[in-house]
């Protein structure tokens, strides 16, 4: 799968007159990054995936309540309310776990797999996020 964005998060639509109903979303939670091993990394390596900007994907603009609703859930617990939303978040979701070299659990890969079954072929492009 391959994601292309135009703008912020497409999770949900929404015009906002005021920033502060914004929030910037880690597209994987840091706590889940943690649990997919960001635990074993130094903590230079964790504030620098915490603050990725390296790449579009990693950190989405949204609004608070979408990213309430989210919270630190992976794509077994959580997906975007919009349907034609649901493919760019699952490459998204995959570019920022490979850039990161963090694992993937079995419930997480199965919601992946079923998400992408919807999507059609495409291919995920990432860069590697630069080591310690």
């Amino acid at each position: 799968m391959t994601g292309s964005r135009e703008g912020p998060s497409p999770q949900v639509r929404e015009t906002l007159t005021r920033p502060r109903g914004l929030d910037i979303d880690h597209m994987v939670p840091l706590a889940e990054a943690w649990d997919s091993g960001a635990s074993a990394w130094s903590v230079k390596r964790r504030q620098a995936f915490a603050n990725d900007l390296g790449d579009e994907r990693s950190l989405v603009a949204v609004t608070a309540r979408s990213n309430r609703s989210k919270a630190d859930q992976d794509p077994a617990q959580w997906q975007p309310p919009l349907a034609d939303a649901r493919c760019t978040y699952t490459a998204d979701w995959v570019a920022t776990k490979l850039r990161g070299n963090l694992a993937v659990d079995k419930a997480e890969r199965q919601a992946l797999r079923q998400l992408a079954a919807v999507c059609g072929q495409e291919t995920v492009e990432y860069e590697p996020a630069p080591a310690d």
